[in-house]
């Protein structure tokens, strides 16, 4: 039997902790599981060991990801002013 590959979108985002220190933020939308590290790496290496924790305990999440991509993920980022005006897309 072919072992399936899934490609799953994840969001990091650069937070500050209340001592002022940065942290990284992963969060995998198509499961809800999220992460975090003090840098991107170690926030990636987090939220892949996230991943497979949860889906070694909760298999029957393949079933969803079944809709997931069958290809690499695009993306794009917009910058929007204060005033809510979107300006450009930068990527």
């Amino acid at each position: 039997m072919e072992e399936k590959n899934y490609f799953l979108d994840v969001v990091i985002n650069k937070e500050k902790l209340s001592d002022g220190s940065d942290i990284f933020v992963v969060l995998c939308p198509s499961l809800g599981v999220a992460s975090q590290g003090r840098n991107i790496e170690e926030a990636m290496k987090m939220i892949k060991e996230a991943v497979e924790l949860y889906l070694e305990e909760m298999p029957e999440a393949y079933e969803e990801l079944e809709n997931t991509r069958k290809e690499m993920p695009t993306f794009s980022i917009i910058e929007v002013k204060k005033n809510g005006k979107t300006t450009s897309i930068i990527r």
